[in-house]
């Protein structure tokens, strides 16, 4: 099991290049960042965590300009979304920056999508949030066909487009994995289109079957966020076969972000891979 981080990177923490340095330096395999486009200032909707809405959501830097910088000065660490708000996105434009960030970084890219739970936040871009399953399965088909095709055209109730030229293509073929962040709903989505799932982690081990269980059978690849730093919740993931687990780091200035880097690496030594 390849072991990662999640986080949000922001104005007032680590630089996304710092981190992804010290990320690659301490052998974590892959850096997966949130994605918020603004915060309305009147929200009803409530916080899934419970209590006020963290600061860093009001701070987040676009994923994709980090990320770029980030691949700037990496060589193997896997570099991905966890999630992009693809409900809030035009198609094209996501499907050219996703391709590109796979062509900066020679193929590291992991693509996590997800319908997110912002309601106010979508509806500021337009998007129903009724209807925001459906059209996130749309855009989900759109983007595989604008990655494969030389000449895409999707037809969908949401998506709609007669033929087109978009490119760059990605590196990774037939494109760069995909995964589908969220609970139960989000593993169905999984399974109807044969990609990944992103779960959050759970704090007991003996939850983890019924978890996977979402799956139903189906050997699709996993790859849990958000977990503690916990070595028996590392043990009974990889034990189940997940495929990558992510440390949440909390965002924090540099210095006290390599030490909790520092905290994690020692927790995950025997699931690390550092450079001579």
């Amino acid at each position: 099991m390849q072991i990662g981080i999640n986080t949000f990177v922001t104005d007032e923490g680590i630089s996304g290049p710092k981190l992804g340095t010290a990320l690659e330096e301490r052998g974590f395999e892959s850096l997966l960042l949130a994605e918020h486009s603004h915060i309305p200032a009147s929200r009803d909707t409530p916080y899934p965590g419970g209590g006020d809405l963290p600061r860093i959501y009001y701070r987040a830097e676009d994923p994709y300009v980090t990320l770029a910088a980030v691949a700037a000065v990496t060589q193997t660490l896997i570099i991905g979304t966890g999630v992009t708000l693809l409900i809030q996105r035009d198609v094209f434009h996501t499907a050219k920056q996703a391709a590109t960030l796979d062509r900066i970084s020679n193929g590291r890219l992991l693509f996590g999508v997800g319908a997110g739970w912002n309601r106010e936040e979508m509806a500021n871009h337009g998007t129903d949030p009724r209807t925001r399953g459906a059209l996130l399965d749309e855009q989900i088909a759109a983007i595989r066909e604008i990655w494969t095709k030389d000449l895409a055209e999707y037809h969908g109730r949401f998506v709609d487009f007669d033929p087109v030229y978009a490119w760059p293509k990605p590196v990774q073929r037939p494109h760069p994995p995909i995964f589908v962040g969220g609970g139960a709903a989000a593993a169905q989505r999984a399974i109807r289109h044969g990609v990944g799932w992103i779960p959050l982690a759970v704090a007991d081990p003996a939850a983890i079957p019924a978890q996977l269980a979402l799956l139903d059978g189906h050997d699709l690849p996993v790859s849990v966020v958000g977990a503690g730093p916990d070595p028996a919740i590392l043990d009974a993931y990889a034990a189940a076969g997940v495929e990558r687990l992510t440390f949440s780091l909390p965002t924090l200035p540099e210095s006290e972000t390599l030490a909790k880097l520092d905290e994690f690496a020692k927790i995950a030594d025997s699931y690390l891979s550092t450079p001579d």
